[in-house]
């Protein structure tokens, strides 16, 4: 195989990866939605190693981060390499109806879902209505 070096195309890929801003923390793609007395969020983290990720809660602030590394092999010669790699951060605020005791997350096939419960007194729940004999009398 035979292959030319082309300094401005070298050049170019120099100059794109000293401008990239995605050398910076990434953002990662990510749902949330509702489902009954919970919230499921739901972050693709394609590639990342399950012992980087790290969800954690500091009062009201659910932060996740994780770090996708470099394949590295010796005796490799590498043709090309566009797979991006570095760490990615992600940060929400909770509300204060969430209970933040109870948020736990599973990291598989390249999906973080993390389900984050209601608190107990936000939840919707019954009022009884008392009637006219219900009551009881003051006397005064």
């Amino acid at each position: 195989m035979t292959m030319f070096f082309d300094p401005f195309r070298e050049l170019d890929r120099v100059a794109s990866s000293l401008l990239d801003q995605r050398q910076s923390p990434r953002l990662m793609p990510m749902d949330l939605f509702r489902d009954g007395d919970h919230y499921v969020l739901t972050a693709d983290l394609p590639g990342v190693d399950p012992g980087s990720v790290d969800v954690d809660v500091d009062g009201q602030l659910l932060t996740i981060r994780a770090e996708r590394s470099a394949r590295t092999e010796e005796g490799v010669q590498w043709l090309a390499r566009e797979r991006g790699t570095g760490s990615y951060l992600r940060q929400l605020t909770l509300g204060k109806d969430i209970d933040t005791e109870n948020i736990s997350a599973h990291y598989e096939n390249g999906v973080l879902s993390v389900m984050i419960p209601v608190a107990e007194k936000a939840k919707p729940r019954k009022i009884s209505v008392a009637t006219a004999g219900d009551r009881k009398k003051v006397s005064a």
